[in-house]
């Protein structure tokens, strides 16, 4: 990754070469502390790094502190127009503030914000987002171009430099893939300050992991980023999911397990669909002492060949499956057994 800016958030780190951190945001409302600490604890037992909530009010912003008793990972606060609640977030426990200073209000009130962050040692994200441009840029460029959302971090950037704090991460989103493709790149040729990636308002769990794998996948492909966010419509945990896919196949992430199958053809003679989401389902959550590849195929003629880097392996033939290990076959097996038969492999590996 590019040599950003090492920032502290909690008890982790991003930037300065540190590995990329997945993040997600709690939907629940951040008032009602056990709904927002039950999906908190989910979103971690998946693999989310820092979690996210919305403050919209200052109940919102007091229960940062109950939350924050409860939950292990660090927790970022997304505040709005309300310099207030950014400052009581911070006083509440917040490990970091995501705020868009054009919003906040005038120098005084983002003063305020920054100085009460550097007292409590708290980073800021300062978000740009195509949707919330400065009037002046967009008469300025015609619209939300690449070169007015810099333009317009930039800028708050300096504000905030000129207050005397540099504890920043940049975000600089868009729903535009390609928009947020060109600015990201922009912006990492201007600033060394950890990039936060992510395709906003990306739509839901299928179209949103499309768009987003496209659009982090090209710029972590290119060293540019830092830490990501999958943003979907649905449930977060998915979010977490889309993102490990992402770093496990840009191979910035070497730990769990990767599944691979086969798009199935007129050759498979077993009910490879289903064995195979039953067999992603039933790996789920599994915590291992290295990183595993399983395969699930549908050709037993071809299947152990092309599948031969998959640690361990099934491929169907006329109801059965041969199990297979490093492409080397161990034994058939039926085909009502077949995933019991890989999840015993598999337990060798288990922590």
């Amino acid at each position: 990754m590019m040599n950003t800016k090492k920032i502290r958030i909690g008890s982790r780190y991003i930037g300065g070469g540190e590995p990329v951190l997945i993040q997600s945001m709690t939907n629940t409302h951040t008032q009602n502390v056990r709904e927002t600490v039950e999906q908190i604890k989910r979103l971690e037992a998946e693999g989310c790094d820092i979690v996210r909530a919305a403050v919209p009010d200052m109940d919102a912003a007091k229960a940062i502190a109950d939350i924050k008793k409860a939950i292990t990972i660090p927790l970022v606060a997304d505040i709005h127009f309300d310099y207030r609640l950014a400052i009581e977030a911070i006083k509440s426990g917040a490990d970091k503030i995501r705020i868009n200073p054009g919003n906040i209000g005038d120098s005084y009130r983002v003063k305020l914000v920054v100085d009460a962050a550097r007292e409590y040692g708290v980073p800021i994200r300062i978000g740009v987002n195509s949707g919330s441009l400065e009037k002046e840029l967009l008469k300025k460029y015609g619209g939300p171009t690449a070169d007015a959302l810099v333009e317009s971090a930039l800028n708050n950037v300096k504000q905030v430099e000129d207050m005397g704090y540099d504890q920043l991460v940049l975000s600089i989103k868009s729903s535009d893939v390609m928009l947020s493709i060109d600015s990201y790149i922009k912006a990492a040729k201007c600033t060394s300050y950890p990039l936060h990636l992510g395709i906003t308002e990306a739509g839901t769990v299928l179209t949103g992991s499309i768009k987003s794998a496209v659009g982090l996948g090209v710029l972590l492909h290119q060293g540019i980023g830092d830490t990501i966010r999958v943003s979907l419509t649905g449930d977060p945990v998915a979010e977490i999911h889309a993102a490990k896919e992402i770093l496990k196949s840009l191979k910035l992430m070497s730990e769990g397990i990767e599944l691979v199958s086969c798009p199935t053809c007129g050759r498979t003679n077993v009910d490879l669909i289903r064995i195979a989401e039953e067999v992603e389902k039933r790996v789920k959550g599994i915590k291992t002492t290295k990183p595993v590849k399983l395969a699930v195929m549908g050709c037993a003629v071809n299947g152990p060949g092309e599948a031969r880097e998959a640690d361990i392996g099934i491929a169907g033939g006329n109801g059965e499956f041969l199990l297979f290990i490093k492409g080397q076959v161990i034994r058939k097996v039926p085909q009502a057994l077949a995933i019991d038969a890989l999840l015993e492999e598999m337990k060798q590996y288990e922590e």
